[in-house]
Parts: structure tokens; sequence; C-alpha cells
């Protein structure tokens, strides 16, 4: 049976990167094995849920240096790093750089799944949460202007009548409005609205920068 979750294993000691994988293979997990940081970056393809098991120290490029060049990237798979050898501050940078956590050869069988399934586990939220911004912003920029005028000040506590006064209209007209903001968020509260307004960051939509403009 195959887990959900997807390894990618990069280590330049062939006997440990084949023995790894083909153990983490009989354990249910999609393995990906790579020599080095290079080819790793080269042929591999981003996929979610998933975690990176790389060796801190290899030849070509270290796994310090293959970290700052997915962060470049904007690639955000957790990364779990695996070492014989490594001095504390390259340990505290790569921590420091979004490391989910840090394990030394060799290790206790059960410490790595336990810290594969906790990366793996992670990424999967960390996807969902990616997602759920992307349909939130997607719903707020089928908003009308004064539909996302009454969206923000609803984000800001006002009441219908309040509202109404801040843009010189009606109470009734303010419903109707407000009526269309939940509806198109789809929210079924104010609380609900302020939460996902939040988290999406929608204060800072290039939307609303054109509005104040």
């Amino acid at each position: 049976m195959t887990k959900v979750g997807h390894i990618y294993l990069i280590d330049d000691d062939e006997s440990m990167r084949i023995s790894l994988a083909r153990m983490l293979r009989e354990l249910g997990y999609l393995v990906e094995d790579y020599a080095s940081a290079s080819i790793f970056l080269e042929k591999s393809v981003p996929v979610s849920p998933a975690v990176i098991l790389l060796d801190m120290q290899m030849p070509d490029m270290t796994g310090l240096d293959l970290q700052e060049k997915l962060l470049k990237l904007g690639r955000k798979t957790p990364i779990i790093f695996v070492s014989g050898q490594s001095h504390p501050h390259q340990i505290v940078q790569g921590l420091k750089k979004g490391a989910v956590d840090f394990l030394f050869k060799p290790f206790n069988l059960e410490e790595l799944l336990k810290a594969v399934a906790d990366a793996i586990d992670f990424d999967g939220r960390q996807l969902k949460r990616i997602s759920m911004d992307v349909e939130t912003r997607r719903n707020y920029e089928n908003l009308t202007p004064r539909e996302r005028e009454v969206c923000g000040w609803l984000v800001k506590g006002l009441l219908n009548k309040d509202i109404a006064v801040q843009l010189g209209t009606t109470d009734a007209t303010i419903k109707v409005h407000k009526a269309r903001v939940m509806d198109k968020m789809q929210v079924d509260s104010a609380q609900t609205l302020v939460k996902k307004y939040l988290e999406s960051d929608l204060e800072n939509h290039p939307l609303n920068h054109s509005l104040k403009g």
C-alpha cells in the first residue's frame, strides 16, 4: 500500500542512499533519490505533499546552498537535513531558514519515520492553506468595486447603517451589498469573513491599491 507522501532523497553516499530509498519504498512512500543537489535541481518536479531528505555535506553543492536556491525559486517543500558531521552554525542556519528537522547519521529509524511523517503532514496542511488562499482571493476578485468597499468596512466591524453613512447611501442598499459579499466570499458570518480576509491578506490585494489610487 502506498502512503500519501513523496520523498526526495538527496545524498552523495551511494550505499546509504540506495538502502534508505529501498527501505522507505518498502514502507509505502514514493521515493525519488538523487546523487547530488544539482541533479535534483535539474530533474525534480515539485510535488505535494512531500519532504526533502537532504544531506548537509555534499561536494558539488551543500545542503544549505540547495536550501537557499529552493527559497529563491519559491519551492516550499519542507526539508529534513541529514548529516554525519555538521557544525552548530550550519544547523542553526538551516533551521532559521525553515528546515523542519535535523538528523545525525547514524539515526534511529523511528526518529526518521516520525520526522518524515510530520514533515509530509506539515506540507499537506501548507498546500491546503495555499489552495484556500487562492480560492479566497479569486472570490474577492469577483466582487464589484462597491462590494469590495462594503467588505472592507464589514471587516472593520461597522454596522450596515454606519457603512451607509460612509458610502453616502441607504441602509437597505448596504444590506443588498452585504448579502452579495457574503455569498461571493462563501461565508455565513461576519466573523468568518474577517478570518478569511486577514488570513489571505486581502487588505494588500492589488485591487485595493487601485481603489485607493
